[in-house]
């Protein structure tokens, strides 16, 4: 934490921090539905609305899908078992015909429901499809890798990690030099706090896919700052900005190392190159009154955080006013 002192700052600050709060909304419940909900409710008054969308079952896939059809056409033999004729062979081939085009449509069904092409379908319709999809023996190792990642994208949305991390271990067996699967993998681990097998996996996201490194070097930046190792952090900053330079984020968060490594006039200036690319990031302006209350330049600092809580109210919270001292915390990074 870092104290800025000065009356003027403090009266700023409260005004502006005052007039945040009051525009943030406060929590309310709300009923899904077209109709409105009176202030208050009297016995017996029912409250209606449009009925949740229910999407029709999943087909059920068979595994070996083809062999029906195969054994619906033959099943169509001469009855004497010698050879059928060309009517019985043309009817054969139609059946199959119709046959195969069922189950074709209802394969596309279920492999849409877990692609999740809509982008509307629920989780666990999504996770259902992916597996009955899966459980199908006539698919490619392609295929199989595409599907197992879809559900584990699907796992992990639903707050199921353990299974998550289950289906891009089998994935990354079946496609080791996917540098997409450990990307994702590596998010995973990131999120459960096992800094070690995240930083491996964002290391093999950009062994194997070039299109990756400046993603997952940021990513293993954020876990180098979080343990500490602030020039590792730097380092990774550094080269990511190298190669994307106009990433707004990529100089924000540099410029937040820098406030941790006290250097002020080095946050100024990253900061300041984030704001020119994206004028509407909240957390630049508010990392760049930070840096400016530490170099003394208060007016520069109130114009800064005066700014960041009027593009975002939240980072209210990091700044606290008593009396005439103004405390501001770094938010997360």
């Amino acid at each position: 934490m870092r104290r800025l002192l000065g009356r003027h700052l403090s009266i700023v600050l409260l005004m502006t921090w005052t007039a945040a709060a009051a525009q943030v909304p406060a929590m309310s419940t709300t009923t899904t539905g077209t109709s409105s909900t009176p202030a208050t409710l009297n016995p017996g008054v029912t409250i209606t609305g449009q009925a949740p969308h229910a999407e029709p079952p999943l087909p059920k896939l068979s595994p070996d899908e083809f062999t029906k059809c195969t054994s619906r056409e033959m099943g169509l033999a001469s009855p004497a078992g010698g050879m059928p004729t060309m009517s019985q062979m043309a009817q054969m081939s139609m059946t199959t015909w119709v046959c195969e085009t069922q189950l074709n449509r209802e394969e596309q069904v279920v492999i849409d429901a877990c692609l999740d092409r809509s982008g509307k379908t629920a989780l666990p319709r999504i996770i259902q499809a992916c597996t009955e999809s899966l459980d199908r023996k006539l698919l490619d190792s392609d295929q199989r890798v595409f599907l197992v990642a879809s559900r584990a994208d699907a796992y992990f949305v639903n707050g199921d990690w353990q299974h998550a991390l289950d289906d891009y271990d089998a994935a990354i067996k079946l496609a080791p030099r996917n540098g997409v699967l450990y990307y994702d993998r590596g998010i995973i681990f990131a999120s459960r706090s096992d800094d070690d097998a995240a930083l491996r996996d964002f290391d093999s996201a950009m062994v194997n896919d070039p299109k990756l490194v400046v993603p997952a070097l940021r990513h293993r930046a954020r876990i180098y700052a979080a343990r500490g190792n602030l020039n590792g952090a730097l380092a990774d900053y550094s080269q990511a900005i190298g190669l994307q330079p106009k990433i707004a984020v990529l100089w924000r968060d540099r410029g937040y190392v820098a406030i941790s490594q006290h250097d002020y006039t080095g946050a100024v200036n990253d900061e300041a190159q984030a704001i020119q690319l994206d004028p509407k990031l909240a957390r630049a302006y508010y990392l760049r009154g930070v840096a400016f209350g530490d170099l003394g330049q208060r007016l520069n600092a109130v114009d800064d955080l005066r700014t960041a809580v009027g593009l975002d109210a939240s980072l209210a919270r990091y700044v606290l006013i008593q009396g005439k001292n103004v405390t501001l915390t770094l938010p997360p990074l």
